[in-house]
């Protein structure tokens, strides 16, 4: 295999992936057992879009989330201490305990939430962008987005309006190819995604998801297009989940066969990632056995934090629901 990276980027990569995977594994696996107190979707098989598209980004730049946001989370820079206490409703998690898996907010580092309405997050990187733009800062924002959203409403006009206003923006639709049970083939007559970006005078790239190199560069092209004043670019990460939609969802049933399932782990990113570093970096299987070591203990450290972390306390719990009361001059009453 071609070498495509150098050495310490590619580890960096493939630890990037490993730490969303295993991540994902362990919550699962607790869910399952009654640790965490809500539903959990799994991003199991499309580390490579959240990995390749954050390896762009600074500190600065902004991204909003879906749902299926813990590997957005973590790539972008999340301690996995703190995400999994927000799994477990703990006081330390990043909402305080009150978001859980689908309303993960970290604004220090560029987190402005995961979401639980489909596309909710699109609008909000708009604006985020813009206001970029508008101070200054050079940052960017990024709207990672399934491919469930591409008929709504919040999709076609966020990206209107971007392109109209040139904003700093990146559309990053992760095409799994169903919207919980729904083929996109089913529910349109264009289920190429990238192709819809002409409507609204952008760039539009269909990417493999699940080559974390194909990822990172055409990435690396649509922030350079929007930090310099390019205007937004929509990418098409096609990429598959190899769970259910949430856990307790069969991951084969009404709407997915095993088999392809399987055809689709043949190209696991990780499994990916790992043959072109033993390829390509002569790393050997101690290598890679140690990197795993350490990642894992990672996890289990994050674990044990989240279980010995306080419940939010009752006392709080009208805390953050209405704004501060504002006096007659403008500031605080």
């Amino acid at each position: 295999m071609t070498k495509r990276a150098s050495r310490e980027e590619a580890f960096r990569l493939y630890e990037t992936m490993l730490r969303i995977r295993l991540f994902e594994m362990r919550a699962g696996e607790l869910c399952r057992k009654g640790e965490m107190p809500a539903f959990l979707h799994l991003y199991i098989g499309e580390e490579a879009t959240a990995a390749g598209i954050c390896s762009e980004l600074d500190r600065k730049d902004q991204i909003t989330s879906t749902h299926r946001g813990h590997g957005h989370a973590l790539a972008k820079g999340a301690d996995p201490k703190r995400l999994m206490a927000e799994l477990f409703g703990r006081a330390t998690g990043f909402s305080g305990g009150r978001g859980g898996s689908m309303h993960i907010y970290a604004r220090d580092i560029g987190i402005l939430g995961t979401n639980g309405l489909v596309g909710g997050g699109i609008p909000s990187a708009v604006g985020a962008g813009l206001s970029a733009k508008l101070q200054g800062s050079g940052g960017i924002a990024v709207a990672f987005f399934g491919d469930g959203a591409v008929n709504h409403g919040a999709f076609h006009e966020s990206l209107n309006l971007a392109a109209a206003l040139d904003a700093p923006v990146v559309f990053v639709c992760e095409n799994n190819l169903y919207a919980t049970a729904t083929p996109l083939r089913d529910v349109t007559k264009n289920d190429e995604v990238a192709t819809r970006a002409s409507a609204y005078g952008m760039p539009g790239v269909a990417v493999d998801g699940q080559d974390v190199f194909a990822v990172r560069d055409v990435a690396r092209e649509a922030v350079r297009r929007a930090r310099s004043g390019g205007g937004p670019t929509l990418i098409e990460s096609k990429t598959y989940r190899f769970v259910g939609h949430h856990e307790g969802d069969p991951p084969v049933g009404c709407y997915r066969t095993a088999e392809e399932i399987e055809r689709w782990k043949e190209r696991c990113p990780l499994k990916l990632m790992s043959a072109y570093l033993r390829e390509a970096e002569g790393a050997s299987e101690a290598d890679l056995d140690e990197v795993r070591a350490r990642i894992a203990d990672e996890i289990e450290q994050a674990v044990e934090f989240a279980r010995s972390s306080p419940w939010p306390d009752v006392a709080t719990l009208t805390d953050h629901v209405l704004a501060p009361a504002q006096a007659a001059g403008g500031g605080p009453a």
